[in-house]
Formats: C-alpha cells, structure tokens, sequence
C-alpha cells in the first residue's frame, strides 16, 4: 500500500509537471517607437520687424547659399547647408526670433527652425 502511494504521488507531480511545461507561453511583441517633434508657434512678424531683421542680417558678412534651390515656407533646409545664428541684436529687438537660424538666398534672409530644419520665414 505504501508502494502505491508513493506511485501516486510520483505520478501526479510528474502529470503537473507536464501539464504546466504544456501551457507555458511566451509571447513577444514589437517594441513601438515614438518620435516626438515639438514645434513652434506659426512666426508672425510685423512688416516693422521684418524689416529690422532682414537689414540687420544683410549687413553680415556670411557665405550665401547656393541659389540653385528655391526655399519656402515648410520646407526643410538640407543638412548640408550652413546655418547662422540670429545675431543678439536681432533678437534682443525681436525675440520672436531669437531660437531660429538663418541663411542668405539670392538676397532673401530665410529663417529655419533648427530643430526640425523647416523654413519657417523668407524676407526679402
């Protein structure tokens, strides 16, 4: 009798043994990627502060880009491209502008968000 205890016991740890291997899943999933891009406010300017900023910009003594490419508002400037800081004063006398970068286009200043490399004013 004790003989067939003992069995019984064997064989039902073994049966749970088996039966919990059997129902073990392991399920993977794609890891998701979020991009998060932070965009500024549409950049409004007055023709006054317009102005002021294409005529402290033009004074500068910089490397034009090359004109072959028409830039626009929304459109992203290659990396390729040297981009300039806005002078302090320009920013000091229009802090609107202060976190953009510039360059030189057949005698416009274009204004580009440096985060996302978007064209965000032409002045002329």
């Amino acid at each position: 009798m004790r003989y067939l205890r003992q069995g019984a016991i064997a064989l039902a740890l073994l049966a749970g043994a088996s039966a919990a291997s059997a129902q073990t899943v392991i399920t993977t999933q794609p890891v998701e990627t979020q991009t998060v891009v932070t965009t500024r406010p549409a950049l409004v300017l007055t023709p006054e502060q317009r102005q002021i900023i294409y005529r402290v910009i033009a004074r500068e003594r910089i490397a034009p880009a090359p004109g072959t490419v028409t830039y626009t508002v929304g459109t992203r400037v290659p990396s390729d491209v040297h981009l300039y800081t806005v002078p302090e004063s320009v920013g000091v006398t229009v802090p609107a502008v202060k976190a953009y970068h510039y360059m030189m286009v057949n005698g416009h200043v274009v204004l580009v968000d440096p985060a996302t490399s978007e064209v965000v004013a032409e002045l002329d």
